[in-house]
């Protein structure tokens, strides 16, 4: 699993117990994972379809600094299934798991697409293809 995000626990993030909010992780997990899936499938209509069981194992307290690390399960039709865990940064502690986050890609009129993707994909990669590609062009 990938780590991609950190987010500093702060006074706003806290519940009435002075620990850390979960819909406060909620929001953050969701928006990273829509987030890696507009990444993946090259298309800023993505959305979250659905979320499975989701683990809260522990918690964090201000200023701990979290991380939220996805990974892919699985590249469907027109979906995206991704693993998530949520952790403390210095003590690896897992704060949140979610097993099952199921996005799925959009076309313009709203509508469940192709999004013809089959494994993961970096945009280094992408870039760097683009520029050879672009080199051949060249008289």
């Amino acid at each position: 699993m990938r780590f991609h995000t950190r987010k500093w626990v702060k006074p706003e993030d806290l519940n009435a117990n002075g620990t850390l909010f979960a819909g406060k992780v909620l929001t953050w997990l969701d928006e990273q994972a829509v987030i890696y899936g507009i990444i993946q499938l090259e298309n800023k209509r993505v959305v979250t379809k659905y979320m499975s069981e989701i683990n809260f194992m522990s918690t964090a307290n201000q200023g701990d600094i979290v991380e939220i690390g996805l990974e892919v399960k699985k590249f469907g039709h027109s979906s995206l299934t991704l693993n998530c865990e949520v952790r403390n940064k210095m003590t690896h502690e897992t704060i949140v798991t979610v097993d099952n986050i199921i996005l799925v890609n959009l076309n313009e009129a709203g509508k469940p697409a192709p999004h013809g993707k089959t494994k993961v994909e970096y945009v280094k990669d992408r870039l760097e293809k683009k520029e050879k590609e672009q080199e051949g062009k060249k008289p």
